[in-house]
């Protein structure tokens, strides 16, 4: 192993070292109460074994008042080393409270919830919970309260009462939304690394180990709010603890996970959807372009179901005078409803929201994209899922309303959540007659590339908007040069549900044929760097499909194919490190030359 090698997984261990201690000292800690609380009424969910006295109530009551806090999570002094360094590898607390998309986090011994946070979230305050389960409790409160939940040391809370490792380390992590396999692959890829670095470079390879095994006191052994009661064993047997941790985690991993309640149902169910073929989900091949009407057309590209690996095979076809790319057959009404079932909502939602929570410097350079042109008091997002964009805008446009228009549940779910003001459930072009001339910005964020008719769907915009409103779209670029590199596996063609691919000029003309005028156009800062990632994820799909989906070959399920598909997703660990490098290249490459995968358009209704 070169010395290069080594001097770098010691500089990585440093780096990490130095920012566990930088949030460490970042975490707020409860003070003792003054008066009584007398703001809004507030419940404390704590995990089963867990104990707060009125101290520790009337302190963490005081400081969600100071602070405006609707959920606070209590971190007990003393959380357990390995706890205490996790928790601080997930949450920077210095930006936690601000960052609206940021995950839920916590240590799961007790959380202090505000009543309207229980009562919009349907959580009830009364029943009993274990860690993993208040874990996960946790996930789902941040998101009644994106801007309003934060962390915060009780030292009257102790851990001591939950017998450590008592739920197992894989639920914990499935409980975070975190991917147990993946994280013990790479737990135990780590600890050979160190391994080989020690024994073929000896300097620099003793030096990584050391800062390794001393990492748990040199973070949290020389003062700070937390005091592991266990630091001096954790940091003696650090590398045997985490070889024997990564292990059973993996052992867990591999474990066959309980059966989710309707899981047989929805087999059967698609199963009998499945009987007659895949046919039927598709209209017949359109002999013209669906855009300008000529006939040139030739196929672009060929591919299978890479996003859920549902059954079917969908075909791209390019017309030859104007460039429009679109499915070709496409998918009927019924087609639609199969493929898109279970990747928004149900069983795939939890992976859709993740993705768009991790878009917030998107949403906020969308958001501002109008600022110097106007700024509007109403705003209507369509095709706006569960919200994620309008919640984030809102630290760009403070004072605008922002509606959201959706086919999905998740719409519901948004205004539950808070998200959006109004939400509206249903097709676009049927509603737009009900909300004609109400908003003063319109936002289609790939959206239009979903759309059956996106001419009815521009129609729709301009009926909904005031005259001089705006109209804001972002779409995939089909002109990306990435597009021809990848063939298949370039993540936007996103088949089966993209429909159309329109090239910027053809969009262009269409919003001048209805009356607008093109204000703005990106390309490079609309560039989303998941042309690699993108490319690795879909091969992993492709090579090892998710054996408990419901569609699944039950062949997958076979000792040996579960073997595979573990080998397949170790390998792509690091094929996925290397792709991440790739994008953040390519990332940089885009934004300066002002190309990328995608563009956005902003343009203004003029009156007629």
């Amino acid at each position: 192993m070169s010395p290069w090698v080594s001097a770098a997984i010691a500089a990585a261990l440093g780096a990490g070292t130095v920012r566990a201690r930088r949030r460490l000292h970042a975490l707020p800690v409860l003070l003792p109460a003054g008066e009584p609380s007398a703001g809004p009424r507030r419940r404390l969910l704590a995990a089963r074994g867990v104990a707060a006295d009125e101290g520790v109530l009337a302190a963490a009551r005081a400081h969600a008042d100071r602070e405006g806090l609707d959920v606070l999570e209590l971190v007990p002094a003393d959380l357990p080393a390995e706890e205490a360094l996790g928790l601080l590898r997930l949450v920077d607390p210095a930006g936690y409270r601000q960052d609206r998309l940021a995950a839920g986090r916590g240590a799961g011994y007790a959380v202090l919830v505000g009543e309207d946070v229980l009562q919009r979230s349907g959580v009830d305050p009364d029943r009993s919970r274990d860690r993993v389960e208040l874990l996960a409790l946790t996930r789902r409160l941040k998101e009644y309260a994106t801007a309003s939940t934060d962390l915060a040391v009780a030292p009257g809370l102790s851990a001591r009462a939950v017998p450590a490792g008592l739920s197992g380390r894989a639920a914990e992590l499935r409980a975070q939304g975190l991917p147990p396999d993946l994280l013990s692959a790479a737990q135990l890829a780590g600890l050979a690394l160190l391994a080989a670095a020690v024994l073929r470079d000896g300097r620099w390879g003793v030096a990584a180990a050391g800062l390794y095994w001393l990492q748990p006191a040199l973070v949290l052994g020389a003062g700070g709010p937390l005091r592991p009661a266990d630091l001096a064993k954790a940091s003696a047997a650090r590398p045997l603890r985490s070889l024997g941790a990564g292990l059973r985690t993996a052992a867990e991993a591999r474990a066959p996970e309980p059966e989710q309640a309707g899981a047989p149902d929805r087999r059967a169910e698609y199963a009998a959807e499945l009987a007659g073929g895949t046919d039927r989900f598709f209209e017949p091949r359109l002999g013209h372009c669906p855009w300008c009407g000529s006939a040139r057309l030739s196929v672009r590209v060929r591919m299978p179901d890479l996003l859920q690996g549902k059954p079917g095979r969908f075909t791209l076809e390019e017309c030859g005078a104007c460039g429009h790319v679109f499915q070709n057959p496409r998918l009927t009404v019924e087609g639609l409803d199969f493929y898109y079932r279970d990747f928004y909502d149900g069983r795939g939602g939890e992976g859709a929201g993740t993705v768009f929570g991790r878009l917030g410097a998107h949403y906020r350079a969308r958001a501002a994209m109008l600022a110097p042109y106007a700024s509007p008091a109403t705003w209507l997002d369509v095709g706006t899922g569960h919200g994620h964009f309008c919640d984030v805008a809102r630290e760009v446009w403070p004072d605008t309303r922002f509606d959201g228009l959706d086919m999905g549940d998740g719409i519901q779910e948004a205004e539950r959540r808070g998200w959006v003001a109004t939400g509206y459930q249903g097709q676009f072009p049927e509603l737009a007659g009900k909300l004609a001339g109400q908003y003063e910005a319109v936002s289609m964020y790939h959206y239009l590339e979903h759309t059956r008719d996106p001419f009815a769907e521009l129609d729709a915009a301009a009926q909904v908007l005031v005259p001089g409103g705006h109209l804001l779209i972002e779409l995939p670029d089909p002109q990306s040069r990435m597009a021809r590199l990848m063939g298949p596996h370039w993540l936007p063609w996103f088949q089966p549900q993209h429909q159309h691919l329109i090239p910027a000029v053809n969009l262009r003309a269409a919003l001048a044929e209805r009356g607008f005028t093109v204000l703005a156009e990106q390309h490079g800062p609309a560039h989303q760097h998941n042309d690699f990632v993108g490319a690795v994820a879909l091969t992993a799909n492709r090579l090892a499909p998710d054996p408990h989906s419901p569609w699944a070959d039950p062949a997958l399920l076979r000792p040996a194919r579960r073997a595979a598909r573990q080998a397949v997703r170790a390998a792509a660990l690091p094929c996925l490190a290397a792709a991440g490098l790739l994008d953040a290249v390519r990332t940089a490459v885009a934004r300066r030359t002002d190309g990328g995968n995608a563009y956005r358009l902003l343009a203004r209704k003029e009156s007629r």
